[in-house]
């Protein structure tokens, strides 16, 4: 079997590389052996890519409202693929258009996983807002006191390698959660404990986190993203799951570990 893993050098394909070596890294910029050029938005580079792939990690084209349209064209290219792994997320509901609609897409093929993960603990570090309010010492979102089951992309990554390569195909939806359901004025205390660094959270509206979004992001996919925010707030991830002991027979990680592993990088 021959592994593409779309996004390869990202939070969770590159976890996922890791993992699974001898697999294929789509990625737009290919330096490293084992690389090779995709790009969402040059679908020329899609016939190489995938030239003798048969299992495909598929991870839709970021800030695109609607990427059903070119997923579905990257799909019909993939004649040998039997068996696809979407990362989609467990705050997209299923729909005719936009990112909802993908998993349907993916069911189509003889053999499928589609991963459902909570919101990832690598938001708390690197680039994201939220790790920039960490740095600061203030976290700032629309969830008010609502809270979620934050996950480990190596977790993620973890239930991936398993969904590709295990002899039975999965064939299943996958929702992926960390062991607890936290608020981030809860995520803040276990930082400011763990590191000793005060970090606190400050919830505000849905249309300023909006605006606040729309300074770093497209305006129309700012609102989406804080639209997740009120559903946070309403309650819609607060959940556990065991999937990651289910499928890879470990637990996932807890977010104080995370954050004593990251801390001490």
């Amino acid at each position: 079997m021959t592994t593409l893993i779309i996004g390869g050098t990202g939070t969770t394909g590159s976890r996922l590389a890791s993992l699974l070596p001898q697999a294929r890294v789509g990625t737009r910029k290919p330096v490293l052996p084992g690389h090779v050029r995709f790009d969402w938005d040059v679908p020329a580079t899609f016939e190489g890519a995938l030239e003798g792939i048969d299992r495909l990690y598929l991870i839709h084209p970021v800030g695109v409202v609607d990427p059903a349209p070119v997923v579905e064209s990257l799909l019909a290219r993939a004649r040998l693929v039997r068996r696809v792994v979407l990362l989609s997320s467990s705050a997209v509901p299923e729909s005719a258009t936009g990112m909802g609609a993908l998993p349907a897409l993916v069911r189509a093929l003889p053999e499928w996983a589609v991963l459902r993960p909570s919101w990832f603990m690598q938001n708390f570090t690197g680039d994201h807002l939220v790790a920039q309010g960490v740095r600061s010492g203030e976290i700032v979102t629309a969830t008010g006191d609502g809270r979620v089951g934050f996950i480990d992309a190596a977790d993620i990554a973890a239930v991936a390698a398993r969904a590709l390569t295990d002899p039975v195909p999965h064939n299943a939806d996958h929702l992926i959660t960390g062991p607890e359901a936290l608020s981030y004025a809860d995520a803040a205390a276990i930082i400011t404990e763990v590191t000793g660094r005060p970090v606190r959270h400050r919830s505000v509206s849905t249309a300023e986190m909006a605006e606040r979004m729309a300074s770093v992001l497209p305006a129309e996919f700012a609102a989406v993203l804080a639209a997740l925010d009120e559903d946070i707030r309403g309650g819609a991830e607060d959940r556990v799951t065991t999937t990651v002991e289910d499928v890879t027979g470990r637990p996932a990680r807890s977010f104080r570990d995370f954050v004593k592993r990251t801390s001490s990088e």
